[in-house]
């Protein structure tokens, strides 16, 4: 049996390696047939416009720029040294053979062809050099920003992972307190402790219920940033109804919303963007400690509507601003909010707003703190 699966082994092993020559040898056909073909196209659509030329008005230096063009594009839109070096060639036949008098005849015993075709083959490798160093260059300048966004999406998965065991597992248990509790002393609580009791179950479903549809939409933009679908909105209807939607699920929020006179008109998903706005009133609502009303406002600053949340409160630790929307836990503080986090939600606003192409921003100011983020106005 051991030396069946040593078989089969070595068997996947060779079928890979067919299969890795089998495509090399393919992609290196691809290419010789893709440089034959650019090449050749390029080298007759300039001898035919040089030919023009020539009827037009006899004279050679201007062919041999013509060529010399040619031999700047061809390593351009090729691969590889070998296609420039063959255009070197035959353009200094072209020229000798076709643009030279006397006419359909070979002739290099003249002084000006020896340098002629030095200076078009060096033409040619310095740029086909040039051309392949700087695609060369591109190319690992793309690996490395692959890598990095790699990177970027493994180091934002860890700390959602590491914000979900924190956010979702104290809530849970106070689920499963309260509700034992409930089951098992039913007899003897009160009424208003009961009523006290499936208040706080129901808080705390909520704040599950909204925490998952956070994740579901951080998931979903994270998988494809392509897939978030702008079209043209009111920004102040946004503001309002984002603003409505808040006090709805906390009515104890108290909101100042200020917007200016004029419309402004965004390409945006308006249920990410009034995410993001009741994500930023809810953080605030929460943190902040503080029975002033937050405002929220809106205004266009050149290209771009700048929105934003300021609180009147304790504002955010310094060491937590420059980490803040990377969707790290904060620690509980001991008191009856603490389990509800700012990680996973800033994290998804920064999430909605890099894939709208905006910024977002967090800071304190004298009295609190202030979140913004801007959306670019085209």
């Amino acid at each position: 049996m051991r030396e069946l699966f040593r078989k089969i082994k070595a068997f996947c092993k060779k079928r890979r390696e067919d299969i890795r020559q089998r495509t090399y040898w393919v992609r290196k056909w691809e290419v010789t047939w893709k440089n034959t073909l650019v090449t050749a196209a390029i080298l007759c659509m300039v001898t035919a416009v040089a030919w023009i030329y020539h009827r037009l008005s006899a004279g050679t230096v201007n062919i041999v720029m013509f060529y010399t063009i040619a031999l700047i594009f061809i390593p351009r839109f090729t691969e590889g040294y070998v296609p420039g070096i063959v255009a070197a060639m035959v353009s200094v036949g072209c020229v000798n053979y076709l643009f030279t008098y006397p006419y359909f005849q070979w002739d290099f015993m003249r002084e000006s062809y020896p340098i002629t075709f030095v200076c078009m083959l060096l033409i040619a490798i310095t740029v086909s050099a040039v051309t392949s160093y700087t695609k060369e260059q591109s190319r690992v300048l793309a690996a490395q920003e692959k890598q990095l966004m790699e990177a970027e999406k493994e180091k934002m998965r860890a700390n959602l992972l590491r914000a979900v065991s924190h956010d979702l597992r104290t809530p849970l248990t106070g689920i499963i307190g309260a509700s034992s509790a409930y089951l098992e002393n039913g007899a003897c609580l009160s009424e208003e402790k009961k009523r006290s009791m499936v208040e706080h179950i129901g808080e705390d479903a909520n704040w599950l219920l909204n925490m998952v549809e956070n994740l579901l939409t951080v998931t979903r933009i994270r998988g494809d940033l392509t897939g978030v679908n702008k079209t043209e909105e009111a920004a102040e209807e946004v503001v309002y109804e984002a603003v409505s939607r808040a006090k709805k699920r906390n009515p104890g929020i108290q909101v100042r919303v200020s917007v200016p006179d004029e419309l402004l008109m965004l390409p945006m998903d308006a249920v990410l963007i009034g995410q993001v706005l009741i994500n930023l009133m809810e953080n605030a609502y929460f943190h902040a400690r503080s029975d002033q009303p937050m405002d929220v406002y809106l205004y266009r600053k050149e290209e771009e509507a700048v929105f934003g949340v300021r609180d009147y409160g304790i504002g955010i630790p310094p060491a937590r601003l420059d980490t803040i929307f990377d969707g790290e836990a904060m620690e509980g503080s001991g008191n009856s909010d603490s389990y509800r986090g700012m990680g996973i939600g800033l994290s998804i606003c920064k999430t909605i707003v890099t894939a709208h192409g905006g910024r977002i921003m967090a800071h304190n100011h004298d009295r609190g703190a202030e979140i913004s983020f801007t959306l670019p106005m085209g």
